[in-house]
């Protein structure tokens, strides 16, 4: 299995009436990230109604670098004005220990 050195985590607050079609956007994603061969993980995750994150684990930076430029960040940009309340937090990690 690839090495997980580095990774994204990602916030997103959905539209109020939003929320399901925040869901259904990232549970359709995962086909684009299983597709990505430097995506090693990848999660989405809902914290609560309107809250949800991403996170996922590269090999390298050029790995997350070519998430970051890939379909699912695409697709996410095109649709952040009409699904989510607020810009998507991206914050770059450094994975320190992994199973």
């Amino acid at each position: 299995m690839m090495e997980k050195n580095v990774g994204l985590l990602v916030r997103l607050v959905a539209k109020p009436g939003k929320e399901q079609a925040v869901a259904d956007f990232l549970s359709s994603a995962l086909p684009l990230a299983e597709a990505e061969p430097n995506t090693v993980t990848w999660y989405a995750a809902r914290i609560d109604e309107q809250t949800f994150i991403i996170f996922d684990t590269f090999p390298d930076d050029e790995g997350r670098q070519a998430h970051l430029s890939g379909p699912i960040a695409a697709a996410l940009m095109a649709h952040a004005e009409e699904l989510l309340a607020e810009a998507p937090d991206i914050k770059p990690v450094a994975v320190l220990a992994s199973k």
